[in-house]
């Protein structure tokens, strides 16, 4: 990296840390005065990899040492506070027990240490570490102490396997929310984050004064960031990876919208975001390409994937379809068993706002490529439930695409459908047949668009790869015996509709095919 390049902050959650070794900060201190500023208690719901933490050490510093690291900010002009009593607890460090005892036991340790780390003393007589944590509040001044708590549902999300610890837990919990509750004056201000909004937690029913921010449009590029903060804090790196690749600054920030914005936390569906964790991996690695780092990282939380071994998605038929759900559903707690699909994945990221409506509905969607391809990826493990896509010595189906003919992709279509899951979800019409392939296919690391307009009409699926744009159109017979008709009816629409237009850099390949139902594969086919 050039030596006039301000350091990225990739991997730093600590804010003294990021500032003292000079790394790149995105300037939010001003909203983080808006939340300072009175003596609030809030909460606010992100996906992972978003920055809950730096968050949560940004008002660490600013409360247990004033403006010392804020030199240059905004809140340098703001801010006129005394300084506190900081205790700040990251349940995700409580998150791995197998007994209630257990988990008493690393509750208490991850008390005492952030006991001590405040500059506070807890008692170390008795077993229950709720009991003295409530004796040491009851010995604190009013107004005195700041509280702050990361990953509040690491605990019971890490349990969600077993319902009788996670409710032992949950009353657990109960107790010391309700204690936090009982000595709120002593509270100078209170924030929380998570992921989910459990409601059998009841921290928000003890602080039936919370102030939810999850979806307040004032605070929706609060964590995240947004194209003029990209452009104005890491514009060295974008004409840094701009070189590397070989494209402009404005086609790397074209790549960058693509794949990793389009997050937003606004009920009004107005302020979009990017992924920090996307953007800055990009950044330090431009040489890898628009790469998704999504999955592999943010895109997997303990809470969907242990909801996903009990329940199931919606049809991947219905993968790219954008769905329309009451706000209320969004901005509601709910308890894990009334926790809607739907919420789960707009938690977690995988569906994000993308317009609000007039009647109190919100429309879901992906908010970008990355995302849209880590959905896939789930889709693809619901459809094959552990069977293998390809068979030992089969040819991926990338390498077919690029060096293949038009018989070998129809080949390996028919592997693909061969190890869907068939009695769980059976190939009934054309846009099943159409949509299992694209899920399939993006899982696979493709890329295929579905639907794709012209002016004529518009073809069932697209596939560029290197010099190669595959176009395809499907049909579905319900008896083989009507697979012949089939075959010339989207032979004629493709002839007529001239589907996949013209690119003088890639060869043009069209395939017709039918799919039987009857025999539950491709049947018929033909180059057109």
């Amino acid at each position: 990296m050039s030596a006039s390049l301000q350091n990225l902050p990739l991997g730093r959650s600590d804010f003294i840390a990021l500032r003292q070794e000079r790394r790149i900060y995105a300037d939010k201190t001003r909203m983080v005065y808006e939340l300072c500023r009175d003596g609030d208690k809030i909460f606010v719901a992100r996906p992972r990899r978003f920055g809950k933490s730096l968050l949560l050490s940004t008002f660490e510093s600013l409360f247990k040492y004033g403006l010392r690291d804020f030199h240059g900010l905004d809140i340098e002009n703001l801010w006129n506070d005394s300084t506190y009593s900081v205790l700040r607890l990251d349940f995700s460090l409580a998150k791995d027990y197998s007994t209630v005892e257990d988990f008493l036991q690393r509750f208490d340790t991850l008390l005492r240490d952030a006991v001590r780390e405040a500059g506070l003393c807890m008692s170390s007589e008795g077993t229950d570490p709720i009991g003295k944590f409530s004796a040491l509040l009851s010995s604190l001044p009013h107004l005195s102490l700041v509280l702050l708590i990361d990953e509040y549902d690491a605990p019971l999300t890490s349990r969600l396997d077993d319902p009788i610890l996670f409710d032992a837990v949950q009353q657990k919990l109960s107790q010391f929310y309700s204690t936090v509750k009982s000595y709120e004056g002593r509270l100078r201000f209170f924030f929380m984050t998570g992921i989910t909004k459990f409601s059998n937690t009841s921290i928000f029913s003890a602080f039936n004064n919370i102030r939810d921010i999850s979806l307040d449009p004032k605070f929706g590029a609060l964590l995240g960031y947004t194209e003029e903060e990209i452009r104005r804090w890491f514009g060295g790196h974008l004409r840094r990876a701009a070189g590397c690749l070989n494209l402009s600054e404005e086609n790397v920030l074209s790549g960058l919208r693509e794949n990793y914005d389009g997050f937003c936390f606004d009920s009004k569906g107005q302020t979009h975001v990017y992924c920090p964790w996307s953007v800055l991996n990009f950044l330090t690695s431009p040489h890898l390409g628009f790469a998704n780092y999504w999955f592999r990282s943010g895109g997997q939380p303990a809470v969907l994937m242990r909801y996903l071994d009990g329940h199931e998605l919606a049809d991947p038929a219905s993968y790219g379809a954008d769905l329309l759900v009451p706000l209320s559903a969004l901005d509601a707690s709910a308890g894990y068993d009334d926790l809607k699909a739907e919420v789960l994945l707009t938690q977690a990221g995988y569906l994000t706002v993308k317009h609000a409506c007039d009647d109190g509905f919100v429309q879901l969607g992906y908010p970008n490529k990355e995302v849209s391809r880590s959905m896939a990826e789930l889709y693809a493990s619901q459809l094959l439930k552990n069977r293998r896509l390809l068979r030992a010595g089969s040819t991926p189906v990338s390498a077919v695409l690029k060096v293949g003919t038009a018989e070998e992709v129809v080949r390996v279509f028919n592997e693909a459908v061969d190890a869907i899951d068939y009695q769980r979800y059976p190939i009934r019409d054309e846009a099943s047949c159409r949509a299992y392939l694209q899920v399939l296919l993006l899982g696979a690391a493709m890329l295929p668009q579905v639907e794709v307009h012209s002016a004529l009409g518009r073809c069932d699926m697209l596939v560029n790869i290197d010099k190669r744009r595959w176009v395809f159109e499907f049909k579905y017979a319900g008896r083989s015996s009507d697979a012949a008709a089939c075959l010339e009816a989207a032979k004629s629409q493709m002839t007529s509709r001239r589907y996949g237009g013209q690119d003088a850099g890639k060869e043009l390949i069209r395939i017709a095919l039918v799919f039987s139902g009857e025999e539950r594969q491709f049947v018929s086919w033909c180059r057109v």
